[in-house]
């Protein structure tokens, strides 16, 4: 079930710099895939099962990270996966090699809010895990928005801070780790949403708990 984004009273996060992203995901590269991997697969597959079933088969993928749902992506669609992480990008390159992964064309370090592919190069961009971990999330939307074409579509997978609750208050005791985290515990819609994406954008939640949210906006 879809309907278009909720406001939201949470006011968006400081920027996490390029250099504290980078640093994180140094220090988790190695257990990523355990740490994460169980908690985030349920995300990553109703992301990977959207991007499968819309038209056009030339995928971005924004911050691939170790190459968790590069393995189920249909056969059929071309993709590209960019990651700001050297060492997880290694170890994505690894799961491609293992896997033989055909349809991964391309997988290259690059800043997401910055990439150097030409305008409506894609069919598709999606962004999984990755909106609270940026430095500026408007940009990482506008850049996605740009790279690819028009009638295309643009997909996120990602926590969103709760608006009240047990939940709220973690997550706002969490926040001063950000920096260590290598993301933002209490990232809030506004972040990375506006007023007029919200009207235009459709909205499902995701196990476990309703804790992810999938977004699909069309561009």
């Amino acid at each position: 079930m879809s309907h278009a984004l909720p406001s939201t009273r949470s006011e968006p996060r400081a920027a996490l710099d390029a250099d504290a992203v980078r640093a994180a995901y140094r220090r988790w590269a190695g257990v990523y895939d355990t740490v994460f991997g169980g908690i985030s697969a349920f995300g990553r597959r109703r992301a990977v099962e959207a991007v499968n079933h819309l038209p056009g088969n030339h995928v971005l993928e924004v911050g691939v990270g170790t190459g968790l749902a590069l393995p189920h992506y249909f056969r059929s669609k071309r993709i590209t996966g960019i990651d700001l992480s050297a060492d997880m990008l290694d170890r994505a390159h690894d799961r491609v090699r293992a896997n033989g992964l055909s349809h991964v064309e391309q997988l290259l370090e690059m800043d997401a809010e910055a990439t150097t592919f030409p305008d409506a190069s894609f069919d598709v961009a999606v962004a999984m895990f990755v909106a609270s971990v940026v430095p500026n999330p408007r940009r990482l939307l506008q850049e996605m928005r740009r790279v690819v074409r028009p009638g295309g579509h643009i997909l996120t997978v990602n926590h969103f801070a709760a608006e009240r609750g047990p939940r709220w208050w973690v997550e706002r005791a969490l926040a001063p780790a950000s920096r260590a985290l290598g993301w933002h515990p209490d990232f809030s819609m506004e972040s990375l949403f506006s007023a007029e994406d919200r009207a235009m954008a459709e909205v499902s939640s995701v196990p476990p708990l309703g804790l992810f949210t999938l977004v699909r906006l069309p561009n």
